[in-house]
């Protein structure tokens, strides 16, 4: 069976089930999300004490993937229902989310590019406010240190920015260990060492900056990633090209399979 027929007009099974397929790949992916984020949440003991998220002043990464999941599963869910049920609304909804979504991710491309500096201004805040946090979730101190590992930086702008922090401070007032130090993800690896040594941070800014050069990266995080950028930019490009193209595919069978929908019920009103 092909087709649904009606008197004056038909609704496609081609387009129909594969609107179905493509929802089916997001809401399962929003599935995965959900899960990995509750898991990552009960690991923390979020899920028992929801003050561990509010009181957090810096991101938490389960935060962000929970969203997305949310996201990708009640879009795929709609898009999945709408198409087997051939119901409008739920068709509708899933392509009129679809498009403010890829009207914010170019609003945003664009807005980024004209407003460098103001974008700059707002990333710096932004990872000086998770410097203060490095300690307080787990989540967010692997982040930090992937970053700056994988992008051989240290801070937002340079060493100095983990004074945010009230560990790695260097205020008379502090009694950490850490204290004016940096996060070991900030050292220069050495290649004969197996066993990543944690406390090669350790009182590395109480000696002068000509010596830090030897021991830890002394570029800050922001310039890296806009070093990376430049290089990286068809990689970019692609992404976004690539990303782009499924939602204009997937608003194209949206309504496509709306306007057979609307075609079968007025040729069913005669």
């Amino acid at each position: 069976m092909h087709y649904y027929r009606y008197s004056n007009a038909e609704v496609s099974c081609w387009y129909k089930y594969l609107l179905f397929s493509y929802n089916i790949v997001f809401w399962l992916a929003g599935v995965a999300f959900l899960a990995a984020g509750l898991w990552a949440w009960s690991e923390k003991g979020v899920l028992s004490d929801l003050t561990k998220v509010t009181g957090l002043h810096g991101l938490d990464p389960v935060v962000l993937v929970l969203m997305v999941g949310i996201v990708m599963f009640t879009l795929g869910f709609a898009g999945c229902v709408g198409a087997l049920r051939e119901n409008i609304c739920l068709l509708k909804f899933f392509c009129g989310a679809i498009v403010f979504i890829f009207l914010l991710e170019l609003a945003v491309a664009v807005l980024a590019f004209l407003f460098q500096d103001w974008v700059r201004d707002r990333v710096k805040e932004f990872f000086e406010n998770n410097i203060k946090s490095y300690r307080d979730d787990i989540d967010l101190q692997n982040l930090i240190d992937s970053l700056q590992k994988i992008n051989h930086c240290c801070g937002a702008q340079g060493p100095d920015d983990w004074d945010f922090n009230i560990y790695f401070n260097c205020s008379s007032e502090s009694k950490s260990r850490e204290k004016c130090g940096v996060p070991f993800s900030c050292c220069i690896p050495d290649p004969a060492q197996k066993v990543v040594n944690t406390q090669c941070g350790y009182d590395v800014r109480k000696k002068s900056k000509s010596q830090w050069d030897d021991q830890i990266f002394v570029k800050g995080c922001i310039l890296a990633l806009e070093a990376w950028l430049p290089r990286n930019i068809y990689i970019v490009a692609g992404v976004f090209i690539a990303i782009s193209l499924l939602q204009i595919f997937g608003i194209f069978l949206a309504r496509t399979l709306i306007s057979d929908i609307e075609a079968v019920k007025a040729g069913n009103a005669f």
